[in-house]
């Protein structure tokens, strides 16, 4: 089961929001905030959280704030009463964004997404093994995940580089970062992923990938470097 809290002021949508998840047998309801600043405090005190219904709209520390507060964000489903933020949510990574009012229907929808993740995350099936389609035009390219170097967002699209192509596509970073197999992909930077067996050489803030005869540069965020390293096989003196 999924470990899930919800985040909003608005009384009545946590009450419904409550009851959906109670319906949905992959999730587990770990707490209700009708403020961010006590659930942030507990988020930053745990690692059992996997997922937060989240408003934007909050008094002291809105939706925004909350995400940009955590250095490892759990996966975010922005629930709010206005289409406006969803531009910057999308930016932010969030797994998707509904507004309100919801019905089950459009909540399982969402849920389906992050549940992709976690059973790719268990099957344990090797990435050289997987194939995906990309839409390129009017028709649907099959490539495997193994040929992918790496991933760059683009504001509310990211763009898939393989040895031969480039796929931009209308999706989202942690969208794409939960459908790629963990063993094989790693989070570098707010902008990057990388294929781990594609690098080359790792500097104090960027590192080289081999892109067919070229070598590319790919900036490494501060946050993401030591989650990087411990994700290698370093050997250092």
């Amino acid at each position: 089961m999924i470990n899930c809290i919800i985040v909003d002021d608005d009384k009545v949508s946590c009450k419904l929001l409550e009851g959906f998840v109670k319906k949905n047998s992959s999730l587990n309801l770990m707490g209700v905030y009708n403020d961010s600043i006590s659930a942030r405090n507990d988020i930053s005190r745990r690692n059992d959280i996997e997922l937060v219904f989240l408003d934007v709209q909050m008094p002291e520390m809105d939706g925004f704030d909350f995400i940009g507060s955590l250095e490892f964000p759990p996966n975010i489903i922005i629930v709010t009463s206005s289409e406006a933020y969803a531009r910057k949510a999308f930016d932010m990574n969030v797994v998707d964004y509904l507004v309100k009012p919801i019905t089950y229907a459009r909540f399982c929808k969402a849920i389906d997404k992050v549940i992709k993740y976690y059973a790719r995350k268990e099957s344990g099936n090797p990435a050289e093994e997987e194939e995906i389609f990309i839409k390129k035009g009017s028709s649907l390219v099959k490539i495997k995940i193994k040929d992918i170097i790496y991933v760059e967002a683009l504001e509310n699209y990211v763009t898939l580089s393989t040895k031969d192509d480039r796929f931009t596509i209308h999706f989202t970073m942690k969208a794409i970062e939960n459908h790629l197999p963990s063993g094989s992909f790693v989070r570098v930077h707010r902008s990057y992923i990388v294929n781990k067996n594609m690098i080359q050489t790792i500097k104090d803030n960027s590192l080289d990938l081999k892109v067919g005869e070229n070598i590319v540069s790919i900036p490494v965020g501060k946050s993401f470097r030591d989650m990087l390293l411990g994700d290698l096989n370093v050997m250092a003196r």
